[in-house]
């Protein structure tokens, strides 16, 4: 009996703290449109693999800032239909805190582009973008789903693999192109259902 009266009190607890997370959850950003950046960065990554693609830093630099500049344009514009639309937002701006968590790393993100720019080590750019990028999904693990740190820790891991691998050449966007593919679709699919997709969470039913 005192067993049984424990389990519920858990339970209970379990179901509060649950409530709790859900409601500092941030709806702010779109799965969707997560899943978007990452077709857009394969799409960007076939063109520039293609043998017709300027084999040179400027047109891949180009090309990669188009990538960055559709995928700011893409999530923020869902940023903003969410935060005029949603009723349950009423146009709060301190529903937005949670977007400013991103900003450091980002900034240092571009300072350090410039910084190996001006320097010629165009090389050591993917493992930089990958790393920091890597730092603002971990970054956002308060209020967004906790896999998405997971997702993080793959941009960092890969970030760094790249960093201390020799033959990375900026001119061969495979690279960041798979990487930024394959992790926006998981960032994607773990905002999108909230955690988890089903068919990785799926248990038996003995």
């Amino acid at each position: 009996m005192i067993a049984r009266h424990i389990h519920h009190a858990l339970a209970q607890v379990q179901e509060l703290q649950q409530k709790v997370l859900e409601k500092q959850r941030f709806k702010g950003y779109s799965g969707r449109a997560r899943a978007i950046d990452g077709t857009v960065a394969l799409a960007a990554t076939l063109v520039m693999a293609s043998r017709h693609f300027p084999k040179h830093f400027l047109p891949h630099f180009l090309g990669w800032a188009v990538v960055f500049t559709m995928a700011v344009t893409i999530n923020y514009g869902a940023l903003i239909y969410w935060f005029l639309f949603d009723p349950t937002v009423k146009r709060d701006y301190r529903r937005l805190k949670p977007v400013f968590d991103i900003i450091p790393p980002l900034f240092v993100g571009g300072v350090l582009t410039l910084a190996l720019v001006m320097r010629g080590h165009y090389d050591l750019l993917f493992g930089t973008w990958m790393c920091l990028f890597g730092l603002a999904n971990i970054a956002t693990r308060h209020v967004l789903p906790r896999a998405i740190t997971l997702v993080g820790m793959a941009y960092v891991f890969s970030g760094t693999t790249c960093l201390l691998s020799p033959g990375i050449e900026f001119t061969n966007p495979w690279p960041l192109g798979m990487v930024f593919f394959l992790g926006e679709w998981a960032g994607g699919l773990v905002i999108h259902y909230d955690g988890l997709p089903p068919f990785l969470t799926s248990k038996s039913t003995d």
